[in-house]
């Protein structure tokens, strides 16, 4: 990883949810940034918006110091092809690679409140990804764990959340941040390159087993 500078160039990408997104932050400032709500076709949506960033701020990929994408949990098609983009695009630029959890980024999003910050991100299976203290595990809306005191939701699936906590008698707020916010995924793999962050592996982060599973019997043969 290339040590982290005063005045880093990263460029971001984000795929997780239904949004995609690409942004290019220096220093504190998004310098120019695209973002076209979408809840599949990412991965021909992605390499469109990083061409269109590059030419709205009038750089390239020379001189990145990094590359920064989202690693989950969220899409599953979204999710690969925004990291395979970033480990490409990183390389090419000779770039350090940082992953960043869409709870991270929609924590760090979160004005100071006095509450627990609970991320609440839609499985599409009946379930949420409910992200606690940097731990991220799969509960039924109806079997949420107990709270331990004030909280704040945000997350796509939030409100479903926060509704559920507030039926029985939980103290919850809901926040306003539903998806991740391309400025906050640049700030905190920032403070990962300066060193401030434990780093996290770039690769999508699945927490439910793949739905497709290979035949009991195994795979064939190779043709000769």
């Amino acid at each position: 990883m290339r040590p982290a500078r005063s005045f880093m160039k990263i460029l971001t990408l984000d795929a997780a949810l239904a949004r995609c997104s690409v942004a290019l932050w220096q220093s504190g400032t998004v310098l120019a940034g695209r973002t076209v709500e979408a809840g599949r076709g990412h991965a021909a949506l992605l390499p469109v918006l990083v061409a269109e960033v590059f030419a709205a701020a009038g750089h390239s990929a020379d001189g990145l110091d990094a590359v920064a994408v989202t690693v989950g949990p969220g899409s599953f098609t979204g999710l690969r092809a925004a990291v395979s983009l970033a480990q490409g695009l990183a390389a090419g630029a000779g770039a350090s690679l940082v992953g960043v959890t869409v709870a991270e980024a929609m924590a760090d999003a979160v004005p100071p409140c006095g509450r627990a910050v609970w991320v609440a991100i839609d499985s599409r299976r009946d379930r949420v990804f409910l992200s606690r203290d940097g731990v991220v595990a799969a509960f039924a809306v109806d079997a949420l764990p107990p709270t331990g005191g004030p909280v704040v939701v945000v997350g796509d699936a939030a409100v479903a959340v926060a509704c559920r906590l507030a039926a029985r008698g939980d103290n919850v707020m809901l926040g306003d941040g539903r998806v991740p916010d391309i400025g906050r995924v640049a700030a905190v793999a920032a403070r990962r390159l300066a060193g401030a962050l434990a780093e996290v592996p770039v690769r999508p982060l699945y927490i439910d087993p793949p739905e497709a599973k290979l035949p009991a019997g195994g795979l064939r043969p190779a043709p000769r």
